[in-house]
């Protein structure tokens, strides 16, 4: 044991091993091979209660084995709790042929470890008699923490790999999030000046000595960095849009501006910034802020969501408060940090009646782009009623399309009525159609966003990834023709009986993804289109693993339009399976239809939930 401070220790393991005193108790930062574990009488320690893990590679935690069997509590980061937990999943799933992923998540641990809990970025933890602030460092792993903690008079930060020693790093590979890129890089960087404005006496890292002046370190660091993204010429706004993230819609010298309502530069999706006059906030959409990069694959690993401009969104345009998010519809890139502001901000979620229950409920939905966790709405909001929130009146308005859960903002600001449509269209002319089947798309969503477009007569329309759009009506009678040739299109190209529908499929089960335990009862939810124009005899017949009880397996139906019933399935005792598949077969007017949908059921141990 190296001695860092009277309550500080460092052991040299397959990573530094960081032991933090609290009398005969200790905290591990980091784990390694779990020798550590035979050498704490060295230092009169009898037992130790928690790790905290930095990041999930194999080398931080390869030992946690021994954690477990010590009933020693176990914290990861949050956004890379999968792989801790259920890093089975993880290596059943990942790619190996013609893979271009070359995201480190392989340096995973080899078995799933049971967990105590995650640390949640920007959280305040009590440890023993050491207070910690959980801080998102992302750059040698996406969801990579570091710990900021005041030890022995000094402020101390555990930053995991995201810096070795001056000027160095322990690795380059595990800052290329994708094929060939440097998305870690830039990351590292926006981190690396993060923790810069933090005044920090010590850092302590994974591998590399304690380093003294962090100050220096950090800044050899990022010199070297940027040298390296410049002569890649990767992310060259780098540091402008760190220091100035937000920007007025319009800028002053566009006639009188927006100077009450800013579009944020550095998000992956765009964000949009209501000001009221007495210095609060409402954000339109809030996904990943000051997106770096996107990592591969689409795991929670790889997904991070973090707060990193709020500071100067705050500083340069006096905001005192954000208080509210109205994101326009479920996707992740609109609503991944919504949680954040809701914990650390105390923002209310406000959300669309429509879509609310997707937002907190998203394992019951078979849609593209669902947030991993469950967001909790403040308030859920009525479609086409105004809305008052300060000075300001919104109205909501359905705006199916891109997704069938969408809505378009209406409100007016500076002089100017603006829509905020999400991800409706296309390109900076607004005009390149965005639908997507799987989104629920339906023929006629587009003749019906046109015809509120018209009808509404923006002046300004803001959209998801596209610079805002100033409306002429030539632009809208242009949506209007390209609409009405959608649908033709559609109309042309699909059959009139049985009509399937744009999406293709007659059935759907909900809710799509449950975990239940084994011998418990699972009731389900299914609703059928009848394909045809009138009403005819509906065959259901309910498909299930081998052994497991169905209540009305088959069942005979008069339906006409839309036909919902519900249908118990129960797994036998003793089954323990992940993602088994349900499915119902149909056949309607005597014309066989087959497995038209499916549902995922989890089932555990009894007692294990």
């Amino acid at each position: 044991m190296q001695k860092i401070s009277n309550h500080l220790y460092l052991f040299h393991d397959t990573c530094n091993v960081y032991v933090l005193c609290s009398g005969p108790e200790a905290v591990l930062v980091d784990f390694g091979s779990g020798d550590v574990l035979d050498h704490l009488a060295d230092i009169g320690l009898e037992r130790v209660t928690d790790v905290l893990m930095t990041h999930h590679h194999r080398d931080q935690g390869q030992g946690l084995s021994r954690a477990v069997e010590a009933g020693i509590r176990i914290w990861v980061p949050h956004a890379e709790q999968d792989l801790f937990h259920s890093v089975e999943a993880h290596w059943q799933a990942r790619e190996v042929y013609n893979n271009y992923n070359v995201r480190q998540d392989r340096f995973s641990l080899l078995e799933s470890i049971p967990v105590t809990g995650t640390l949640g970025d920007y959280e305040v933890r009590q440890f023993g008699d050491h207070v910690m602030t959980v801080l998102p460092t992302p750059g040698h792993t996406t969801g990579s923490i570091s710990l900021l903690v005041e030890v022995d008079g000094q402020r101390v930060l555990f930053s995991g790999d995201l810096i070795a020693g001056p000027g160095k790093v322990i690795s380059l590979a595990a800052t290329q999030w994708t094929y060939n890129g440097a998305e870690g890089v830039a990351a590292s960087v926006a981190s690396l000046l993060d923790l810069q404005d933090r005044q920090l006496d010590l850092l302590l890292p994974s591998h590399g000595d304690p380093i003294t002046d962090p100050k220096a370190a950090i800044s050899l660091l990022v010199e070297r960095f940027w040298e390296l993204l410049q002569r890649r010429r990767q992310n060259p706004r780098l540091f402008q849009m760190r220091e100035r993230p937000y920007q007025p819609v319009l800028p002053a010298g566009e006639g009188p501006g927006t100077p009450h309502l800013l579009m944020h530069r550095a998000s992956m999706a765009n964000s949009y910034v209501l000001l009221s006059e007495s210095g609060k906030a409402l954000f339109i959409d809030f996904g990943y802020d000051f997106v770096t990069g996107i990592a591969a694959g689409s795991d929670r690993g790889a997904r991070r969501p973090w707060l990193y401009t709020l500071p100067a969104l705050k500083a340069q345009f006096d905001v005192q408060k954000i208080d509210v998010v109205l994101p326009t519809h479920y996707h992740d890139d609109h609503v991944a940090g919504c949680n954040l502001l809701h914990r650390v901000e105390g923002t209310q979620v406000w959300a669309a009646e429509s879509f609310a229950d997707i937002l907190e409920n998203p394992d019951r939905y078979d849609l593209p782009c669902l947030w991993y966790d469950p967001i909790p709405v403040d308030r859920r909001l009525p479609l086409g009623q105004p809305i008052a929130w300060e000075e300001y009146t919104l109205t909501l308005h359905p705006l199916p399309g891109h997704t069938r859960y969408a809505v378009a903002v209406e409100f007016e600001v500076d002089g100017l009525r603006v829509l905020a449509t999400g991800d409706q269209y296309q390109g900076d002319e607004g005009l390149i159609w965005n639908y997507v089947y799987q989104n629920r798309y339906t023929v006629g969503d587009y003749a019906a966003g046109a015809a509120l477009y018209q009808r509404i007569c923006p002046d300004l329309i803001l959209s998801g990834h596209w610079q805002p759009l100033q409306v002429t009506p030539e632009y809208l009678q242009r949506i209007a023709a390209d609409a009405e040739a959608l649908d033709h299109l559609h109309r042309e190209l699909l059959p009139e009986a049985p009509n399937l529908g744009a999406e293709g499929f007659i059935a759907r089960i909900t809710p799509y993804q449950v975990t239940a335990e084994a011998g418990q009862t699972i009731p389900f939810e299914v609703e059928i289109h009848n394909p045809f124009p009138g009403p005819e005899e509906a065959v259901l017949r309910v498909v299930a693993p081998q052994g497991w009880e169905i209540e009305q397996g088959i069942q005979t139906l008069k339906i006409d339009g839309i036909h919902q019933l519900t249908l118990n399935v129960t797994p036998p005792p003793g089954l323990t399976v992940r993602r088994a598949r349900l499915a119902v077969d149909l056949t309607i007017a005597g014309q066989r239809f087959g497995q038209q949908a499916e549902a995922l059921v989890t089932v555990l141990p009894r007692g294990a939930q």
